[in-house]
C-alpha cells in the first residue's frame, strides 16, 4: 500500500495539473475574445486579456502554470500562424513576458493586495510597461522574418502589440488579484449598496458615450476618482477595466479622439489614456488603502495607550513588570534586634 507521503505526492501532482489545464483554458478562451479587436493580421489587438490572467495566475498560484501559458498561446497562435517555426518563437515571447514580470514583481516584493503605493507603481512599471516588451518585440520580429510583414510595418505592429500586452496586465490583473481576496462584505448600509449600483450605471453610460463620435474620453476619470476613493481597489479595478474596454472599442472602431489618425498614432493615443486611467485608479486607490491602515494603526495605538493609562491610574502608580500579578502589598518591616 502507498504510503501517506506517496498520497500526498499524488493529490499535489493532480491538482497542478488540474490548475495548469485551467490556465490553458482561461488563456486561450479569453485570447478569441481579445481577437474580435484584432487590429494587425488577425492575431495583434490592443488589449490582450491573456497578459493579465497569465501574469497573475503566477503571482497567486506560483511558477508551476507556465506550461499552461505556453500551451494556452501555442494553441491560439497555431491556428493563426504563419509557420510552425515562428508560432513557437511567438509562443516563446507570450510565455516569457508574463514570467519575467512576475519575476520583476517579486524581486521588488509585490503584495498581491495592492495596498500600498509601491505595489501599483511596480505593477505599472515593471508589470505592465517592462515585462510586456519582451513578447511585443518578440512577435513583431518574428512576424518580420516570417517575411509575413515588411518592415515598414515593424513599428506599428509592436506599438499595437506592446499596448495590448501591457493593458491587459493593467486593466485585468488587477481585477484578479481583488476577486481572489474577495469575501461578502458584512454589515453594509443599503446606501452603500446604492452607490455602488449607480457606481456601474455611471461607468457604463459614460463608456458608451466615449466609445461614440465626440472625443469625450476624459469622463472617464472623474469615475475611476469616485470608484478609488469609495471602494478602494474593489471599485478601481473593474472601473478601470470598464472605461479601458471602451476605449479600445472606441480605437478599432476608429471614432472620437482616434478618427483620421494612422495606425501607429492611435495606439500611441490609446496608450497613453488607459496607461494614465490605470495609473490615476491604482494610485489613487492605493493611496486610499495606506490612509485607511494608517488610520487603524493610529486607532489600535491609541487604544493601547488608553489602557496603559487606565492600569496606572487603578494601581499604584507604578508600572507593571513581566511576571508580576500586579501591585502586592507593603510588608511589615521585622523588628530590630
Amino acid at each position: 500500500m502507498p504510503d501517506a507521503r506517496q498520497v500526498r505526492l499524488g493529490r499535489s501532482g493532480a491538482v497542478a495539473v488540474l490548475e495548469i489545464c485551467a490556465m490553458t483554458a482561461l488563456y486561450y478562451g479569453s485570447a478569441r475574445l481579445g481577437l474580435l479587436q484584432q487590429l494587425v493580421r488577425g492575431q495583434v489587438t490592443p488589449l490582450w486579456p491573456p497578459s493579465g490572467i497569465a501574469l497573475a495566475g503566477l503571482l497567486l498560484r506560483g511558477w508551476k502554470l507556465w506550461p499552461g501559458i505556453a500551451l494556452g498561446a501555442f494553441l491560439v497562435n497555431i491556428s493563426l500562424g504563419p509557420s510552425l517555426p515562428a508560432v513557437l518563437a511567438i509562443t516563446a515571447g507570450n510565455t516569457l513576458a508574463p514570467v519575467c514580470s512576475a519575476a520583476l514583481l517579486r524581486r521588488v516584493g509585490f503584495r498581491n493586495e495592492l495596498d500600498r503605493l509601491r505595489d501599483a507603481l511596480a505593477l505599472i512599471f515593471l508589470g505592465a510597461f517592462t515585462g510586456m516588451l519582451i513578447s511585443a518585440t518578440t512577435g513583431s520580429g518574428t512576424l518580420i522574418l516570417a517575411g509575413v510583414l515588411n518592415a515598414e510595418g515593424f513599428w506599428p505592429t509592436w506599438s499595437v502589440w506592446w499596448t495590448g500586452d501591457a493593458m491587459g496586465v493593467l486593466v485585468v490583473t488587477p481585477v484578479l488579484l481583488v476577486l481572489s481576496s474577495a469575501h461578502r462584505p458584512k454589515e453594509v448600509l443599503p446606501l452603500r449598496w446604492a452607490e455602488g449600483v449607480l457606481l456601474a450605471a455611471a461607468t457604463v453610460g459614460v463608456g458608451v458615450v466615449e466609445s461614440g463620435d465626440t472625443p469625450l474620453l476624459f469622463l472617464g476619470f472623474p469615475l475611476l476618482i469616485w470608484a478609488a476613493f469609495r471602494f478602494q481597489l474593489a471599485g478601481a479595478a473593474p472601473c478601470a477595466l470598464a472605461v479601458s474596454t471602451f476605449a479600445v472599442i472606441a480605437a478599432g472602431r476608429g471614432s472620437g479622439p482616434f478618427s483620421h489618425h494612422d495606425l501607429l498614432t492611435s495606439m500611441i493615443t490609446l496608450q497613453a489614456f488607459n496607461g494614465s486611467a490605470s495609473l490615476t485608479a491604482l494610485l489613487v486607490a492605493a493611496v486610499i488603502s495606506e490612509r485607511n491602515e494608517t488610520q487603524r494603526e493610529i486607532a489600535r495605538a491609541c487604544g493601547q495607550l488608553a489602557g496603559m493609562v487606565a492600569r496606572i491610574a487603578t494601581g499604584d502608580h507604578r508600572p507593571t513588570l513581566p511576571g508580576e500579578d500586579g501591585p502586592t502589598e507593603t510588608r511589615r518591616s521585622s523588628p530590630h534586634p
